[in-house]
């Protein structure tokens, strides 16, 4: 498993470029995001499904996503 850490909010770049070209040269077997309920992880979401249809797999690549609160409960 691999692990990558990103904030839209603070990191001020748009990762799914990259992300495409890493689902698009490796053999991922899903992706599971991991993402707080604040609105801004929003963005999380939005990127790396950009990131699938991008690299062409998204049909392919199972995407699972799951919310966390602000105090560590899973919501879902």
């Amino acid at each position: 498993r691999v692990t990558l850490i990103a904030c839209p909010k603070l990191d001020g770049v748009n990762y799914a470029e990259k992300l495409s070209q890493i689902f698009a040269l490796n053999d991922i077997k899903s992706v599971t995001l991991l993402r707080m309920e604040v609105p801004c992880c929003g963005g999380l979401v939005k990127m790396t499904e950009e990131a699938l249809r991008l690299s062409g797999k998204a049909e392919k690549i199972p995407f699972n996503i799951h919310v966390i609160s602000r105090t560590g409960e899973i919501l879902n």
